[in-house]
């Protein structure tokens, strides 16, 4: 039995749409797709009500390994953060800041966690 050819840069972007869409349907307004640096990427950036939210997209087709939320551990948070201080620099901001993480299971249900994690 052959495997499916899975192209993951477009599932990835079509999740990340999908994620943008859901958090606009609630009021966030987005800023920015794929903030990239050397440090990083940053899946969104949004605005929430004057709060700067760097939003993490994950998606698993199925729990089997876990769920997709569960992937954003202490390593990526690393690097995530890494990538906002870098984009607060590059921009010569300094906002009210969250992480969020935007979980996407293979049904499409997806699970909003705001403030997912803090950084020092």
């Amino acid at each position: 039995m052959k495997i499916p050819h899975i192209d993951r840069p477009a599932l990835g972007a079509e999740k990340e749409e999908l994620a943008c869409r859901f958090l606009e349907a609630h009021g966030l307004r987005l800023v920015a797709r794929n903030y990239r640096c050397r440090l990083g990427e940053i899946d969104l950036v949004m605005t929430d009500r004057g709060i700067l939210v760097f939003v993490e997209v994950r998606y698993r087709r199925s729990a089997q390994f876990g769920a997709p939320a569960e992937t954003v551990g202490p390593g990526k948070q690393r690097r995530l953060a890494s990538a906002a201080r870098h984009y607060l620099q590059q921009y010569s901001t300094d906002p009210p800041c969250r992480f969020d993480v935007v979980a996407i299971s293979g049904s499409n249900a997806i699970d909003w966690i705001q403030d997912a994690f803090r950084v020092e």
